[in-house]
């Protein structure tokens, strides 16, 4: 199990101290998925403003997750070496000045730097919100840290919509985008006034998990669990791309629903998330079948996105049956991290978190343009197939991950035998 600097693994801080932390990297990780749909929800005007097609706007959606991918793998290496503080603080600045920038776009061109700098932005935060709660939070609180942490992130993308949207039917786009450049700023307020907590000194942590042993800066890529966990956020990403994308378009397309009515499907989504995070963090906690927690989650999203892909349902139930996907994606959540936590090799926490979640950036940048495509040659519904067969490949690495990480538990077990 993990242990935080000057903390040991059978004692538990206050349970304030825990909760601060919790809080601040929490609101961060809504910030960070607030960005993560900064423009989805206004490509209606975008797509207006600038003439684009849906594969250039799916394109702008890929550079953003391409750049965090390959940025997220890079920033787990500079927190386990730097830290969080530094490293929070200029993800932070970089969705900023991504902000600023679309709002003063008067080119694709520039949409694409801005999709750039928020690509950039996005990267640092699930490296240093991982190393942070494995570090600074208390083992017996890790369940409940990864389920508010993950509730976090859906309420993110829950708010995103309805304020963006909201703000660009009264003012237009540009001063939607550049409300939301506030978010980051009062969040570098925040990591600020907790620098105390967040900026101690770097400790080389114990392990994660039950991963075999990292002898070197890379030896972590060679534990076999690291690469299933990465595949299988490629897979339930790429599913959520084309939701948070398109899902609206869709709807509007396959079911007559309204432009508003149609746009609120994201936030019904993100609210069943928030939910199935609370819920999946009580799973945890009473179930230590981690992967049979996601696979139930999972099932549930499937079924929900077969229904709508059929058009079965009026589009009053399709919007409800949003919320359900949204439910099941979120219930596999908490025990998604554990298993993560699991699968780390000691002193690799940023850096296995780091390149893991590269995988869901790598499966958003990818969902969109794929998605984008079927719109392109008039399959709307249909992509709801895609959606659900994507997820049933999640369900699948899911139970790879799980067996991969008790080989090597096994593996670590009969090496520390040998040595002894």
């Amino acid at each position: 199990m993990s242990v935080g600097p000057g903390r040991l693994a059978t004692a538990a801080a206050p349970w304030r101290e825990d909760a601060r932390i919790v809080a601040v990297v929490s609101f961060a990780h809504l910030v960070s998925h607030f960005f993560q749909l900064i423009l989805a929800p206004l490509f209606p005007w975008i797509r207006a403003e600038f003439a684009l097609s849906n594969v250039e706007l799916g394109l702008l959606m890929s550079v953003v997750f391409t750049v965090s991918g390959g940025g997220q793998a890079l920033a787990g290496f500079v927190v386990d070496r730097y830290g969080p503080l530094r490293t929070l603080n200029g993800g932070l600045a970089c969705l900023t000045a991504a902000a600023v920038t679309f709002a003063a776009a008067d080119s694709y061109a520039m949409l694409l730097v801005g999709a750039v700098l928020a690509g950039l932005g996005n990267a640092v935060f699930h490296p240093v919100d991982f190393w942070l709660i494995n570090h600074r939070v208390s083992v017996p609180r890790l369940g409940p840290a990864f389920s508010a942490h993950g509730l976090s992130g859906s309420l993110g993308w829950a708010l995103a919509p309805p304020f963006l949207v909201g703000l660009a039917m009264l003012y237009g786009w540009r001063s939607a985008v550049a409300a939301a450049a506030l978010l980051p700023l009062l969040t570098i307020a925040l990591v600020m006034h907790q620098r105390p907590r967040l900026a101690a000194p770097f400790v080389a942590p114990r392990s994660a998990g039950g991963g075999l042993p990292a002898p070197s800066l890379l030896g972590f890529l060679a534990v076999p669990a690291i690469w299933w966990c990465f595949a299988f956020f490629v897979c339930v990403a790429a599913a959520l791309g084309g939701v948070q994308s398109f899902a609206p378009t869709v709807l509007t397309t396959a079911y007559d629903l309204g432009r508003a009515s149609a746009a609120l499907s994201i936030t019904g989504y993100m609210l069943g998330s928030a939910l199935g995070m609370l819920l999946g963090g009580w799973l945890v906690a009473r179930s230590r079948r981690l992967e049979a927690n996601i696979a139930v989650g999972l099932a549930c999203a499937v079924a929900a996105a077969l229904v709508i892909g059929a058009r079965l349902v009026p589009g009053t139930y399709a919007l409800a049956l949003m919320v359900v996907m949204g439910l099941g994606t979120g219930l596999s959540g908490p025990s998604r991290d554990m298993l993560i936590r699991h699968a780390a090799p000691p002193g690799a926490t940023g850096r296995v978190y780091g390149v893991v979640y590269s995988g869901l950036d790598v499966g958003i940048a990818l969902g969109p343009l794929l998605f984008g495509r079927m719109l392109d040659h008039g399959l709307a519904a249909e992509v709801f197939y895609a959606v659900a067969g994507c997820l049933v490949l999640g369900m699948l690495t899911a139970w790879r991950v799980a067996a991969a990480s008790q080989a090597s538990g096994a593996a670590a077990g009969s090496l520390t035998q040998r040595v002894e």
